[in-house]
């Protein structure tokens, strides 16, 4: 496995400090979010290959893979500018991915409000087919430049199952559409004890199309699901890891620094006993 790291989940800095320093935790790959991860400013239209190269450039000069550009967009914004801003926002991504030398750009599905806020009203029919459409505008641009798109499920998102998934992927037909699978996302306080009936069900419709790992934990309090560092939680990642293809980049997520060292050594202790 190659561990790495939402960038963003270390303090913000300039660019080389922030490498440096995810160099110095022995982490190999980052989900790279720009706006989110150091002090760059790039707003829609600035992008381009230079910056692209120069950024990519930086990480390959630590070793450092950028395994996925994060690019966080509530693709089914109610509001219809919005969703074209950010459906062209994703694109932007798509067309300078390969000069990061990276080549997945990577988001959750989005929300029927606003607000990324869980809702039962993400799981009618018409916020799916809304999922569809964006999804299928961001894959044609995607094929064009041989790039994948990652879409990360979820429960406060319309896809929010392993059954929901395997719709999205069977209904746009692209090998450029991958998973982004971040097995807590599909937990809640009311389904985690069947957490291994849910991660089998995942594996089985889809495994083969997982091309990144994130990893955090939870723990039940008060009847909530509560984050918790990775390996202090319930999540079985020795379950998940057993499953998984060679190599297959793992990014830690909602790590906080001090947490970042611990969680290397417990999933490398789960990969040692697969």
């Amino acid at each position: 496995m190659n561990i790495g790291i939402r960038a963003h989940d270390l303090p913000k800095q300039p660019m080389e400090g922030l490498i440096e320093d995810i160099a110095r935790r022995g982490l190999g790959s980052v989900q790279l979010a720009l706006n989110k991860s150091f002090d760059l400013d790039i707003k829609p239209g600035t992008l381009n290959p230079g910056m692209a190269y120069l950024i990519g450039s930086a990480f390959r000069r630590h070793d450092i893979q950028i395994a996925v550009l994060g690019c966080y967009a509530n693709i089914i914004h109610p509001d219809p500018e919005e969703r074209h801003s950010a459906l062209s926002r994703f694109k932007e991504h798509i067309r300078f991915s390969r000069d990061f030398g990276c080549g997945i750009v990577g988001t959750e599905t989005g929300n029927v409000n606003p607000d990324i806020i869980y809702t039962q009203e993400n799981f009618h029919e018409k916020p799916f087919q809304d999922v569809l459409s964006s999804v299928r505008e961001l894959v044609e641009e995607a094929e064009k430049f041989g790039v994948i798109v990652g879409i990360e499920p979820g429960v406060n998102h319309p896809i929010y199952s392993p059954k929901t998934m395997k719709r999205l992927l069977d209904e746009v037909q692209s090998n450029n559409l991958q998973v982004i699978f971040d097995p807590v996302n599909l937990m809640t306080a009311e389904n985690h004890g069947r957490q291994h009936e849910i991660l089998s069900e995942a594996f089985s419709l889809w495994g083969d199309r997982i091309a990144v790992i994130h990893a955090k934990d939870f723990i039940i309090s008060e009847g909530r699901l509560v984050p918790a560092p990775v390996g202090k939680g319930l999540m079985d990642y020795e379950f998940i890891i057993q499953q998984l293809s060679p190599h297959i980049n793992i990014i830690l997520d909602e790590t906080s620094p001090e947490h970042i060292e611990d969680a290397i050594h417990f999933l490398k202790s789960c990969e040692s006993t697969h």
